[in-house]
């Protein structure tokens, strides 16, 4: 999966001993451009960190991974990037492959037109 945007912030980069020797974090912010802009916290690990691309305000493309683990019966996500690119300056906002696409669906040829009222509306509960 891909997300676009600015970085609009770089928090300190975090390392530490492990038993696999040593590692390193660093976490940003990425504000994503599309109508409605969210703001994503997105961290790499030891040597996919790209630092000449981690500065704020630089428009950039993030392939990530989102996973979600269980402690102590509450449950916590992480976004993690295994690529960072330089953006085109657009901040298009998430891939197709999310739900956060910004431009409606064309309704196919053989479909009747949308009311105004049901128009944005979908059939899922949440």
């Amino acid at each position: 999966m891909e997300i676009s945007g600015k970085i609009v912030q770089v928090l300190p980069l975090q390392s530490g001993e492990g038993k696999n020797g040593t590692w390193k974090k660093q976490e940003f912010v990425i504000e994503t451009g599309s109508q409605y802009p969210k703001k994503v916290c997105i961290s790499m690990w030891g040597d996919k960190i790209e630092d000449g691309l981690i500065q704020a305000g630089n428009d950039v493309t993030a392939s990530i991974d989102v996973e979600s683990r269980e402690y102590n019966g509450r449950w916590y996500t992480d976004v993690k990037a295994w690529k960072l690119e330089a953006g085109s300056g657009s901040g298009g906002g998430a891939s197709a492959e999310s739900n956060y696409s910004s431009a409606p669906a064309a309704p196919a040829a053989s479909a009747a037109p949308i009311p105004a009222s049901l128009e944005g509306e979908d059939d899922l509960p949440f």
